[in-house]
């Protein structure tokens, strides 16, 4: 998993050199057949990265875009009319037989149908009329990690080249990544505060709420914590009544309007006792006595889950080790889950 996490501002760049063409020429066929809505379907990890593109369709593009219910295809026999819809199923193995039945599916109801991969050769791909390689390699860690930020990367610049661009100002993030994965520091005196802690909360607003579903899922699978994500303007409803001295929230702040709108959430947590980590730019930097896993400054806010997620990433393995636990060995799971 260490490795792994290292390896993702080398897999930027290489995606972003040799990857850019073919997910530019997929852009192109998306173009022409004139879809009106967009519709992701995914499992698990790639599910984070589905609801991340779910964010860019509508506010870069201007899309409908929604979530799939797999089963409503598979288990439940539904038929809907999918004419000039994109159908997009991501998935790192794809290897999922739901995910083929229901790419399948839609494509018989008329959808435009993509798959966007880290295998080529998968049942998934093949199902598709359209496929992206995200290129992450090889990915031996139970916890996907690269595999995920080669997803998001990739649908980025499908949506990037659907409204013109070529994805050039995207380069950022390598460097921005490389500062990352090298700043164990900060990680370890994060790690060291929540050790002990049992029941974890994570939150986001805007691109950042896909980041906190995918930190708490990493929390879990890795060190086994009780983590959940909820939106910022959910957690200020019901759910913070839930949290007690035993209890840590990790809040993602990036510069940008969903950081902005982080702000309430912030101040309401700085009254509890809980313990908090903040993680952003200069939003982190101005929260005194808290503790902070601070991002690069300058990226802009569509492209930050690319970067907010690799501190997490190795928050979680940081965490699970303290613990006593093999972030690569995590019981009761496998490298590739087939869902039915």
């Amino acid at each position: 998993m260490a490795r792994e996490i290292a390896e993702q501002p080398a897999m930027f760049d290489r995606i972003l050199s040799n990857g850019r063409a073919d997910i530019a020429a997929v852009a192109a066929d998306v173009a022409a057949a004139g879809i009106r809505f967009v519709v992701l379907a995914a499992r698990g990890t790639s599910d984070h990265a589905a609801l991340y593109a779910k964010y860019l369709v509508e506010i870069v593009l201007g899309l409908p875009a929604g979530l799939a219910s797999p089963s409503t295809l598979t288990a439940y026999g539904a038929r809907p009319d999918l004419r000039d819809v994109l159908f997009v199923a991501v998935s790192q193995s794809g290897g999922s037989p739901d995910l083929v039945e229901s790419l399948t599916t839609a494509g018989q109801c008329g959808a435009l149908t993509l798959a966007v991969t880290n295998a080529p050769t998968s049942d998934l791909a093949a199902a598709a009329r359209l496929h992206i390689d995200v290129l992450a390699g090889r990915e031996e860690a139970v916890a996907a990690t690269k595999s995920y930020t080669a997803e998001l990367l990739s649908l980025y610049l499908l949506v990037d080249a659907l409204r013109g661009g070529d994805g050039s100002h995207a380069r950022g993030i390598v460097d921005a990544a490389q500062v990352l994965v090298t700043d164990t520091d900060q990680v370890a005196a994060v790690a060291r505060r929540l050790e002990g802690v049992e029941r974890l909360v994570v939150t986001g607003r805007g691109y950042s709420y896909p980041t906190a579903r995918e930190a708490a899922l990493k929390l879990m699978e890795t060190s086994y914590i009780s983590a959940q994500a909820f939106s910022g303007a959910d957690l200020l409803h019901g759910p913070m009544a839930m949290l007690q001295r035993d209890s840590a929230v990790i809040a993602i702040a990036a510069d940008g309007i969903g950081g902005t709108a982080m702000r309430p959430v912030l101040d309401r947590l700085a009254e509890l006792e809980t313990a908090l980590a903040i993680v952003g730019s200069g939003l982190a930097d101005s929260a005194s006595q808290k503790t902070a896993l601070r991002l690069p400054a300058g990226l802009p806010e569509e492209l930050s889950p690319l970067v907010e997620i690799i501190p997490l990433q190795m928050l979680a393995r940081e965490l699970a080790v303290a613990r006593g636990v093999d972030p690569d060995a995590p019981r009761g799971l496998r490298k590739v889950t087939k869902t039915w």
